[in-house]
């Protein structure tokens, strides 16, 4: 099985620049999804390869990214600090575990001596450190943070990049990014009081937000820490405890034992199984 990256950048409307930056992201490794969603003003790739073929096509898609998305404009609800926001390598398989985290430092190194951007570890290769921790604040809370030294980048410049921001990489197991839509009359402190109360610390990370292109539509959006440990299924169930729930999206790819009892009457938003479950993706 080969190693998988999912890289997340701050570009979710641009689809000239996104095209772009998915055949660099492609240079070397095997795009297998792109989800781009305009509210989040946010895309995720999700890339398989060998490893040091998967480095070198993270660093191809790092420069584009840095050619074309400046952080100086607007760039959505999702929390950031980056272009290339993060650049996660990931294993599926525990044997792959020290092929990723290698595979990690290296895109951290070729990512910060080649475009000079400033890199922070997250996850294992940090001691723990989330990216919440470093995204606290945002850009502006970051660069203070560096300038005073409460912070330095494990690699690259004692600063941020004056258009790209930073990077932050990791080698980890699986995570299932998921979203819930909950049903009108929700509304964003509807959204941010649910998701307050189902956060639980290295299983499940949320937050609330709303989605303008779809008229305030109010979004639960969620990384699900440890797929394996609790399903899908019973993430819908512990939010409608708090609010009906109207549809769901699942972004890039996730584990089939993360989909089980998942509820059949609730829709799914462009979901393709040939493309998203990692068993059926990753078997090339």
């Amino acid at each position: 099985m080969p190693l998988v990256a999912a890289p997340n950048v701050s570009e979710g409307r641009d689809v000239e620049a996104l095209d772009a930056i998915g055949v660099a992201f492609a240079s070397e490794a095997r795009l297998l999804d792109r989800h781009a969603d305009g509210d989040h003003h946010r895309a995720v790739f999700t890339l398989a390869g060998a490893p040091a073929h998967l480095s070198r096509s993270l660093l191809a898609g790092a420069r584009e990214t840095v050619a074309r998305i400046d952080l100086r404009r607007e760039r959505g609800v999702h929390p950031h600090v980056g272009a290339l926001d993060v650049a996660p390598v990931v294993f599926f398989e525990p044997g792959l575990r020290g092929a990723a985290c290698a595979e990690a430092l290296v895109t951290a190194e070729l990512i910060a001596s080649e475009l000079e951007l400033p890199v922070f570890l997250y996850g294992a290769l940090a001691g723990g450190r989330t990216r919440a921790e470093l995204r606290r604040g945002g850009r502006e809370a970051l660069a203070e943070r560096i300038a005073s030294g409460e912070l330095t980048p494990d690699f690259g410049p004692r600063r941020l990049h004056p258009t790209a921001g930073a990077t932050l990489v990791a080698a980890r197991a699986p995570l299932v990014a998921f979203n819930l839509e909950l049903a009108a009359p929700s509304d964003l402190a509807t959204a941010k009081r649910i998701a307050g109360q189902i956060r639980d610390p290295g299983l499940l990370a949320a937050i609330g937000l709303t989605l303008a292109s779809r008229g305030g539509v109010a979004q639960v959006s969620m990384n699900v820490e440890d797929p394996f440990a609790i399903t899908l299924a019973a993430i819908v169930e512990r939010v409608a405890e708090h609010a009906p729930v109207s549809a769901a999206e699942i972004v890039g790819l996730v584990p089939r034992a993360a989909l089980a009892g998942f509820p059949a009457g609730l829709e799914l938003h462009g979901f393709d199984p040939a493309r998203q479950v990692a068993e059926n993706a990753l078997t090339f």
